[in-house]
């Protein structure tokens, strides 16, 4: 069943397609949720009121894009609420002192397999995991974060190169132990 089927019937009160539509979407969805949360339950939680969201806002989709981006972009939202209730972001250090800071050679993501990076992803700091997933994986701009996340755009800049900085920290000292 196309999408646009699938909303149509989803619509008109169809608990089949309902079903279907979550079948459909929530691993991956699920996926988009661990990113952002701190453990797996959080996430659960999350998908939960996403999906919520994404059947209370159904009739506001336009049928114009990506469908499943419209339901990505209402889930990373949702995590970001489920977070902003129990975060707050550290800003005491500026972008241009850790730009100071940082080692002139380039912290490589792409010798990770995908797998190894979202393990190393969740054991950082709630506020450099979510400006890392919305900046490097999302691709959100640094701006758009600072909007989510009520915070400065240098703000968001910080979180971003020291979770890179966390990163690389934990790549060399596994590297270094093998």
């Amino acid at each position: 069943m196309d999408d646009a089927t699938l909303i149509k019937e989803c619509l008109s009160g169809s608990v089949r397609a309902q079903k279907t539509l979550f079948d459909k979407f929530a691993p991956k969805m699920l996926g988009v949720c661990i990113r952002y949360c701190k453990s797996k339950q959080q996430a659960e939680d999350a998908l939960q009121e996403g999906f919520i969201k994404v059947f209370l806002k159904l009739k506001d989709f336009k049928l114009e894009g990506s469908f499943e981006g419209w339901i990505r972009r209402i889930m990373v939202n949702t995590a970001l609420d489920t977070l902003r209730k129990e975060m707050k972001i550290s800003s005491d250090l500026d972008a241009e002192e850790v730009l100071s800071k940082k080692e002139s050679n380039d912290f490589i993501l792409s010798r990770l397999a995908a797998a190894e990076l979202m393990a190393l992803v969740q054991t950082m700091p709630d506020g450099y995991r979510v400006v890392f997933n919305m900046f490097a994986i999302e691709g959100f701009s640094h701006q758009e974060i600072a909007q989510n996340l009520g915070i400065t755009e240098s703000t968001s800049k910080s979180q971003y190169l020291r979770a890179r900085a966390y990163l690389r920290e934990r790549l060399e000292k596994d590297n270094s132990g093998k």
